[in-house]
């Protein structure tokens, strides 16, 4: 991904650019012709808006609007859909499953009161739920180097679904009547549902997004006159944008069904249902691809370009190392660390073997756990301790029609960009916030405890028995302020990082720079993993404040080094898709077009 310090000055004027969309459309035809794998391949086209190419000045005045978005990304989005809700439907359970005991008597798990399985206790299960989250946000890489390499994005999904599904049905075989009453087996299947179902979620996670924005075909911006007589810019970066919103709107319709549905299903009826329902809405997911097969949008793999692009970084940094901290910064950043690494800028003779790509090609390359433990010693009135998480999903399904609808549209109107670097940076402030949140009602859960700050312990009553502590006197409703904060952060972060990792991304390494957005989260989770020893009393304040910390710091850290690629947004968005292939033999920048 770009870091923008040596981008050269945006291309204003109308004719280079009219100019730099002919020679996109020409490398993408050329492309196409030499691409006979791809099938169904379609390319959006209206001759008004080859014609009505944006100057300099509209670009500055013209108000920014998204294209029009066909159906069949809907489809695509359902399956989704049916893949989260199998997904946290599952997880959201886990933790009263592994941290809670089998209540007397019991074959199913189910209480009204507090269901459990294995009664493993707090740090075990947020252990197994944090190694849950990281191998499922790590395993994208794995699956992103499939499609891109081996299968295509297509054959990826469809068979990663295939083996979504055994994992799930080994999940419900950890918690039927003969096993859940014998947690090592119970434990096993446990494990190995949650190992094949990150095989099957790292080969669909890094391959649906970029599937369902390919749909659109080629994008470039373009003037549309509305029937109001306004004149606007199409923008394929805020198409991109609504896309993601309301993809992400529909992940978070299946997240909440599932996971308010199934905390009731493992309080009334027991676990095994909680892990049946989810893989009876896996099960659409075949379908639908079934349907589409000779619908969708559909790449071929182009062959793995990860190696090449890790190559072409160590070499550009080459020679700008120095004992001198300050010398080694100025040699990163004194504008030619990308184009010293062109190919153009090699003879023949120079030019490394490895080498097989085009200048365009390197201009591309610049390119909840303790909460659910946290609301078990709140006054609950008969609400699940796991429901209170729903409303991270219900918060978002309010939020990114709001910022769709009125909030974004508002700010452009009015002339504030709110760019990708500005709404990621205000994610981790307010990620910030939630935690401060959470750790302020943690310390008067601390205050206001009969068991001070060992609230979800035990205690001795009058009798000299040892008895669970009491719940705190404190409404399980004080935690909204989290969650909401939360579901916050993930519309200005989450979306905005999914989108700005395809948008600007090398078209053929979409779905590896897609796994590399989701295994920030694998690498998030591994330093949760670190903090386990914080992850129960008395040191969940502590918790609490020093992600808020890590938060804050990380989010200024960020904005300082990113904040200049604001600057060269449009021209970010409109490089020219690159080849990798091999060279022609009488030139160092010409190409026979193979896989690109």
């Amino acid at each position: 991904m770009p870091t923008g310090d040596n981008l050269a000055e945006p291309v204003l004027g109308a004719q280079l650019r009219a100019e730099a969309a002919d020679e996109k459309r020409a490398s993408l035809h050329a492309a196409q012709e030499h691409e006979a794998g791809i099938q169904n391949y379609e390319v959006v086209s209206d001759l008004e808006d080859t014609t009505m190419l944006p100057t300099a000045e509209e670009l500055a005045t013209l108000r920014r609007v998204p294209n029009r978005i066909p159906m069949k990304l809907f489809t695509i989005a359902f399956i989704e859909l049916c893949e989260r809700f199998s997904y946290y439907g599952s997880a959201v359970v886990f933790t009263n499953f592994i941290q809670q005991p089998l209540p007397p008597g019991s074959t199913t798990g189910a209480d009204p009161t507090q269901p459990g399985a294995l009664g493993m206790g707090q740090r075990a299960s947020t252990g197994i739920t944090i190694f849950n989250q990281f191998w499922q946000y790590f395993m994208p890489l794995f699956g992103a180097w499939v499609a891109d390499a081996k299968w295509g994005r297509y054959k990826t999904i469809s068979v990663a679904l295939g083996v979504d599904l055994v994992g799930h049905l080994i999940l419900i075989l950890a918690a039927i009547p003969p096993v859940i009453v014998r947690p090592g087996a119970s434990l096993g299947c446990l494990i190995a549902a949650i190992i094949v179902i990150g095989f099957g979620s790292g080969g669909f996670k890094p391959n649906i997004s970029c599937l369902i924005v390919e749909q659109l075909g080629e994008q470039r911006m373009f003037v549309r006159t509305l029937k109001s007589g306004e004149r606007v810019l199409v923008d394929p970066a805020v198409t991109t944008e609504r896309i993601y919103n309301w993809f992400y709107f529909v992940i978070n319709v299946g997240a909440l069904v599932g996971q308010l549905t199934m905390v009731y299903a493992e309080t009334h009826i027991g676990f095994w249902l909680s892990y049946t329902l989810p893989t009876i809405m896996l099960g659409f997911c075949p379908l639908v691809m079934l349907w589409g097969r000779r619908r969708y949008v559909r790449r071929e793999p182009a062959g793995s370009v990860l190696v090449p692009a890790l190559r072409t970084f160590m070499l550009a940094q080459k020679g700008r190392w120095s004992v001198n901290p300050v010398r080694t910064y100025r040699n990163l950043h004194d504008g030619t660390f990308w184009d010293a690494v062109k190919p153009s800028s090699f003879t023949r003779q120079t030019r490394p073997p490895w080498m097989t790509f085009d200048d365009a090609w390197v201009d591309e390359l610049r390119l909840n756990n303790n909460l659910i433990s946290q609301a078990a010693v709140l006054q609950r009135h008969g609400i699940p301790n796991d429901v209170l998480s729903n409303l991270n999903p219900f918060a978002l399904l309010i939020f990114i029609p709001l910022n769709d609808f009125f909030v974004y549209p508002a700010l452009r109107k009015a002339g504030i960009r709110f760019t990708p670097i500005r709404k990621i940076t205000a994610g981790f402030f307010v990620g910030c916030a939630a935690m401060i949140w959470a750790a302020v009602l943690q310390y008067h859960m601390y205050r206001n405890s009969p068991c001070g700050n060992h609230a979800s312990g035990t205690m001795r009553n009058s009798a000299g028995q040892t008895v669970k502590c009491p719940v705190v006197e404190i409404n399980v409703w004080a935690q909204t302020g989290s969650y909401v904060l939360i579901a916050l952060a993930e519309v200005f972060a989450s979306i905005t990082s999914l989108e700005y990792a395809y948008s600007k991304a090398p078209k053929n390494m979409r779905s590896t720079v897609q796994a590399v957005a989701l295994f920030m989260t694998a690498f998030a989770s591994a330093i949760g993993q670190a903090l386990v020893g914080l992850a129960s009393d008395p040191l969940l304040v502590w918790n609490y404040a020093l992600v808020a910390i890590l938060a804050f710091v990380a989010g200024t850290c960020f904005y300082l080094r990113f904040r200049n690629l604001d600057d060269h947004e449009d021209e970010l968005n409109e490089l020219p898709e690159g080849i990798v292939g091999k060279i022609d033999s009488e030139s160092p920048s010409v190409f026979k077009h193979g896989k690109t």
